[in-house]
């Protein structure tokens, strides 16, 4: 029973905190060089994300041959930049890292 209270104290602090600034946003009208900002978010955020997965596997900076995420991540930063294809970013990201695990 205790999971249930602290799903539900979760999930009105979520609301509480999201709802108003939702609410707000539809009375106004926003600048586009902010919506235009907001657009940036989501690559942002996967960035913040990845990166540091990308360089500090184990807690330490590693930018060695040892670290198979790093160069697949940079495999399929090109690959992406290239093809533009979610797809074969994603197959060479991971052929590349598993690669790199069997030879390294």
């Amino acid at each position: 029973m205790k999971e249930f209270y602290l799903i539900l104290g979760m999930m009105v602090v979520t609301f509480g905190v999201r709802y108003p600034v939702l609410a707000l946003l539809g009375k106004f009208t926003m600048p586009k060089q902010v919506i235009k900002a907001l657009s940036f978010v989501p690559v942002t955020v996967l960035t913040a994300i990845i990166v540091p997965e990308m360089l500090m596997g184990d807690g330490i900076i590693d930018i060695g041959t040892a670290n198979p995420a790093l160069f697949a991540g940079l495999v399929a930063v090109l690959v992406s930049w290239k093809t533009k294809n979610l797809t074969w970013t994603i197959l060479a990201g991971m052929g590349t890292f598993y690669l790199w695990r069997f030879i390294f």
